[in-house]
Parts: C-alpha cells; structure tokens; sequence
C-alpha cells in the first residue's frame, strides 16, 4: 500500500471486528503522535512565547477560571 487511495480502499473492505481494530490502533497511533509533536515543540522553544503571554496575562488578571 503506497497511496492513501489504497488505504482507504482497504479500510472500507475491513469487516466491523478488524475496523473496530484499526480505529482503536489509529486512535492510539494519532494520540502517540500528537504527544509526541507538542513534546518536541516543547523542547525545541516553539512554545515559549505562548507559554509567556500566558503567565503574563495570568499576571495581570486576565484570565477567566474554568
């Protein structure tokens, strides 16, 4: 399988059981993944800025508590 077409095609064929399979494998492969994405951004400073006006604006009280 090389094209997304391909895989499509296969996971539309899945009977329900090996579906049911699939998603909760990709749920925990898309989970795994977005992890591990904001993990790096973390690391790498991407965050930083955000992570500043954050605490600045928690600073100066304009935040709402949820």
């Amino acid at each position: 399988m090389t094209t997304i077409q391909e895989i499509e095609k296969a996971v539309s064929l899945l009977p329900l059981p090996e579906l049911n399979g699939f998603r909760n494998w990709f749920d925990k492969f898309d989970s795994d993944t977005w992890d591990k994405q904001i993990e790096d951004d973390v690391h790498s400073g991407k965050l930083d800025n955000l992570a500043s006006q954050a605490l600045e604006d928690l600073a100066n009280k304009r935040c709402v508590e949820l």
